[in-house]
């Protein structure tokens, strides 16, 4: 087991992309922090990963609110007693109402901004000082296409995602010589619940697939051996990296 014994917090681990990694991390030996602001999907994946004999535990998150991020980081050390492996994915994306700068309401661009970004560095933020006491870390931020492309009518989510580029250098420079790897994963065009209301228009689907030189939309799956890897002592030059996962997407 490549994780044994590591404990790892995972944001957005009710569905999609985180979780799959949480999943898959609880399959490799981790014992899994669960952070979801879903009730009950957060429920479902812990229920999901006990039937396997794994070990996780759920915890209520809005990664948006400080007072809840705090409290997920103290539930990880009472119970666990430490913090390896920080897992940023939690994100929205705000279908239909995310659009042109300056058709762009206050309330969408606050609320993708929050979540997208202030969530991530809330997270770090307080897992950084349990790292650095312990002398190692790993923290995997979720990135985009959207952050590093132009891609039209999606302003707030694009930025988010920009930021998180930005975020995960400026880690990545701040932290390395102190053996805390920071790395991004980025994602291609992902049939999880995120994607779910534009990728019910067929022909949006399709335009999507068809972008992919692999020839298909990806699944959480897809993303999650890559997170096992970059979590791994496999793993322990890489920091400040950007790894794609889009079946070709980035190339062409």
């Amino acid at each position: 087991m490549r994780l044994k014994d590591q404990v790892a917090i995972i944001t957005g681990a009710g569905a999609g992309i985180g979780k799959a990694v949480a999943l898959r991390y609880a399959a490799e030996g981790a014992q899994v922090l669960l952070a979801e602001i879903d009730s009950q999907r957060g429920s479902d994946t812990a229920r999901e990963i006990h039937s396997a004999k794994g070990e996780a535990f759920f915890v209520r998150t809005d990664v948006a609110e400080e007072a809840d991020v705090q409290a997920l980081v103290k539930t990880a050390i009472v119970r666990y007693g430490r913090i390896d492996i920080l897992v940023n994915n939690a994100a929205v994306l705000m279908h239909g109402k995310d659009t042109r700068l300056h058709e762009l309401s206050s309330a969408v661009w606050d609320r993708t901004l929050a979540v997208n970004l202030r969530g991530y560095w809330l997270c770090a933020k307080y897992v950084i000082p349990y790292m650095l006491n312990q002398g190692h870390g790993c923290i995997i931020n979720l990135a985009s296409p959207t952050g590093l492309r132009g891609y039209k009518g999606l302003t707030a989510y694009s930025v988010s995602k920009g930021g998180v580029a930005a975020l995960t250098r400026a880690m990545a420079a701040d932290y390395t010589r102190e053996n805390i790897r920071v790395n991004a994963i980025v994602p291609g065009s992902m049939d999880t619940p995120l994607n779910a209301p534009i990728l019910a228009d067929r022909k949006v689907r399709k335009r999507l697939t068809d972008m992919a030189p692999c020839g298909r939309l990806g699944t959480g799956e897809d993303v999650a051996g890559l997170a096992v890897f970059l979590a791994s002592r496999d793993a322990d030059y890489c920091a400040g990296g950007f790894y794609t996962a889009d079946g070709g997407l980035m190339a062409i």
